[in-house]
Order: structure tokens, then sequence, then C-alpha cells
């Protein structure tokens, strides 16, 4: 994409723009007259790229113009121009989610929001952080360490997502077993709504109760009630030094049964997480150095950072590995050691991009005590549909994500992929589950939503959106 201030002087004025109606050439006028040339990019490649997040999209829909809008006061100018018009609006971070929530719909308002990147005060007696929506997720936990202070939340995604990204997906992460998830974190949003109106919901205090909660309804709300410009988050002492432990197991009964009794523990680590064998073989062929034999069938790994004990803790937690039949066990002793065992983790997403070429990323969630029987429906939906299945995912708190392949541009192999993802969805709700548990609906899982929902219960949230956005312009298509 070219920047912002790489964008031409007028907007309307290369071969390389959209071919406009009169009216669409007015609509940017107005966007450019708000925010000035430079911030209103109507280039076909920029829009295109623009397009979609990171999830399936093989040809993103054309949008009438990309906006990087400054301040809150430039959202709301936006939205108002777009509610004039009734012009949809898709508000975009860093689009590194993976279910369509950042996809264009054609002639819309892209709203980039990536400049908006100030972390505006850090308050450490109230243990408070005041950020912009494009500041990103680890830039900020950095930010605040040197406070002495600690944000919690730590997608997988936590170097590369924005906060805006976190709050509207009400993401989560590996530490949510202990630290829960986004939303948890939220005192405060700044709000612009679908006609340009501001409005701050919340409060910095602990409690508050006043009127309804608002806050906690635009968080993971996908951008389709109002446009986040600006967040208060509570921060936490920084916890102790991390150790922990990864370990082995010669069944998925075994890792799991490891799992819950370390969940249930009262040395409650900060941790959880587990990687299956097709998973675990192709980190290994991503990352050689990772060395894990390839014949085990799940890996579990298990972090503490409680002050004065983790090392404690951890040996706890060992003895648990060892009576459910861990066939190895490598210790972490310290931060980097720990950090070591994570990063295997993390390299989940680039290991299977690279083994199965092309991605649909569940993210389903159930109570802790189903998940072996929802490892087994992932593995029938792989069996039956010849579909490349893997698994990773946060054991910790009932979260999987199990990853299905397929080869781009194969029309077969995209349905085989489409009928595993559906199938698994369909029957994690048949087990008490959710279709999603920290990365949103998007666009991708709208489908399952009539079987998770009853039609009562869709039609009123229905009615909560059309509240907020009358003109069903907040990125339409999108949550609901």
């Amino acid at each position: 994409m070219n920047t912002a201030a790489d964008a031409p002087t007028d907007p309307l004025a290369t071969s390389s723009s959209v071919l406009l109606s009169d009216a669409q050439r007015s609509a940017v006028a107005r966007l450019t007259e708000a925010l000035g040339a430079d911030h209103v990019v109507t280039g076909r490649a920029e829009l295109l790229d623009h397009g979609h997040d990171t999830g399936v999209d093989d040809s993103p829909a054309l949008a009438l113009a990309l906006v990087l809008p400054t301040s809150t006061e430039e959202v709301a100018a936006v939205m108002a121009i777009a509610n004039d018009l009734v012009i949809p609006v898709v508000p975009q971070g860093t689009r590194t989610g993976v279910v369509g929530g950042a996809d264009a719909v054609p002639g819309a308002i892209l709203l980039d929001l990536t400049l908006m990147n100030r972390i505006l005060r850090i308050d450490v007696d109230d243990q408070l952080v005041t950020v912009q929506p494009g500041v990103i997720t680890g830039d900020l936990a950095a930010a605040v360490r040197e406070q002495g202070l600690f944000y919690p939340v730590d997608p997988g995604s936590v170097h590369i997502s924005s906060i805006g990204g976190n709050i509207v997906t009400n993401a989560g992460g590996m530490r949510c077993v202990k630290y829960g998830v986004t939303g948890d974190s939220v005192r405060s949003l700044t709000v612009v709504l679908a006609d340009g109106t501001v409005v701050r919901t919340g409060h910095d205090s602990v409690k508050g109760v006043a009127g309804l909660d608002l806050t906690s309804l635009i968080v993971g709300s996908e951008g389709t009630l109002g446009i986040v410009t600006q967040a208060t988050l509570a921060l936490r002492p920084l916890p102790g030094e991390a150790a922990g432990a990864a370990a082995l197991f010669p069944t998925l009964e075994d890792a799991l049964a490891a799992a819950a009794e370390t969940a249930s523990n009262a040395r409650r680590p900060s941790a959880l997480e587990m990687l299956d064998q097709r998973t675990i073989q192709a980190i290994n062929h991503f990352n050689p150095n990772a060395k894990l034999p390839d014949d085990v069938a799940a890996m579990l790994i298990v972090e503490s950072d409680e002050i004065g004990r983790a090392t404690e803790d951890v040996a706890e937690y060992q003895r648990i590995f060892e009576s459910h039949h861990a066939v190895r066990i490598d210790l972490a002793r310290n931060a980097a050691e720990v950090d070591a065992l994570l990063e295997i983790r993390r390299q989940l997403h680039p290991a299977l991009y690279a083994e199965f070429g092309t991605l649909l990323t569940e993210d389903i969630a159930v109570p802790r005590g189903r998940l072996l029987k929802l490892l087994r429906v992932i593995e029938q939906a792989a069996a039956e549909t010849g579909a490349p299945v893997a698994t990773g995912g946060h054991v910790g708190d009932g979260n999987l994500h199990p990853i299905v392949g397929y080869v781009a541009g194969d029309a077969d192999s995209l349905a085989r992929a489409h009928r595993a993802y559906e199938q698994i969805l369909t029957r994690t709700i048949e087990l008490g589950g959710t279709i999603t548990g920290e990365h949103g609906v998007g666009t991708l899982k709208r489908s399952a939503l009539g079987t998770e929902f009853s039609s009562e219960l869709l039609a009123l949230q229905i009615r909560v959106k059309a509240a907020f956005d009358p003109r069903g312009i907040l990125n339409p298509g999108k949550k609901l």
C-alpha cells in the first residue's frame, strides 16, 4: 500500500483511481475537504490491497476510498459524511483478523485507524493507560512495563495487532487462563457513532454501574455499533519471574487429563497451551531447531508467573504431567526460556501457512471437560472431508484453533475445507460450545449464527444494531 504521505495531492487525479459516478466523486471531495488530500486514497491497487484481512477473500470487493484519520474529530467527520450519503464504512486496524471482519464491501469507505497510534497517558497510581486504537498491542505492553506495570492480554498476533482490533473482537491469547480477555481490561471507551456523534462509555473507576453497560456491548462488536477512537485500560503490577515446562504425551487422552488437572490446580498457571501431532510436525518442518518428536499425540506448554513461587508451581505441573504418562518434559527456569517455549506455540500459524498453503482458521470453545470430544469431532471432520486439519489452542480455557488447509485456486480443495470447517462449527455447538471464542464472527461464520442462537435472540441483536446504526452503514454484512 502507498502510505498517506505517498498519496497524490488530488485523490481523483490519477489514472489508477477507481472510475466514480458524480455522487461518488462528490463524496470523495467531501472526505478530502475533511481530512486533506494526503489522507484520502482512491487508487485501485491500494483499495484492493486494503480490501481484506488475513482470512479467506480471493476477490476483495472494491471500496470507494481509503481514509486515514488522525483524531476522534476526523473520524466523526467521516462518519457524518457517510451517514448523510448512506455510504457503508468498514473500520480497519492492522487487518490481522482471520474471519473477514475488515473485508471491504462494494463502494465502502475503508476507515483505517492505524495513524491513531499514540499512547496518551500512563497513570501509575491508578494503574490505567489511555490509548488510541492504532497502538500495537506489544508496544503497549512494553511501554507500561517500563513504568513497572503489566498489560496481560497476549494474542498470537501481539506484535502486529492493534488495540482497537483487540477491543472490537474481544481478543484473548495465551494468558487468558489467568488474566482474562481484552474486555476484562477495558474501563472506558470513546466511541464515534454512525451519525458522527461522539460518546464516552464506562468509567475510569474500578466500580461503576450507573446506566447500561454500553462499554461491554461495544467490546466484541466488530465495528458494527460504533468506531472506538480511544480506550482506557486497566493495568496490573508486574508479575514474577516466569518459569514453565513443555510436556509431550503419547495420547490425546493423557494430554487432556493432564491439562484438566493443571487448570484446576490451586497453583493456577498463567498459560496452558496445546499442540496436536500434525501441528508439531508442521512446526518441525518450519523450524528445524524445534526438534520435537513427530510421533507423540500432543504437546502441552505451561507457564507460571506467580511472584516468589513460579518454580514451585512448575514442579507441581511436572508431577501432574508425569502422572499422566508424559514421555518427555522440558523445563524452562527463567523468562527467556519460557518465552522460547511460548514462541513454539506462536509458530502455529506461520508453520501451518508453510505446510498447507492457505488456511481457514477456527476459533471454537467448549467447557474444558468436553475438549476430548471436540478433538475427536475435529479428527472426524478431517477424515470425512479429506481436508487437512491441525489443531492448537488454549486448553486452559477450552478454546481451540483447528486450522483447515486448502490449495488456493483449487475449487474442490476449497469446498472440502469449507465442509470440514462447517462440520466442526456445527458439532461444537452441539457440544454446548460457541463458534468463536476470541476471533469474532466476521463474514466467515455468519451462516452458523442461526445454529448457535434462536431466531428470537438474533432478532433482538439486530434491533440493538439498528438502535446504534439506523441506516445500516457500520461494517455491514459482519457479525450479525
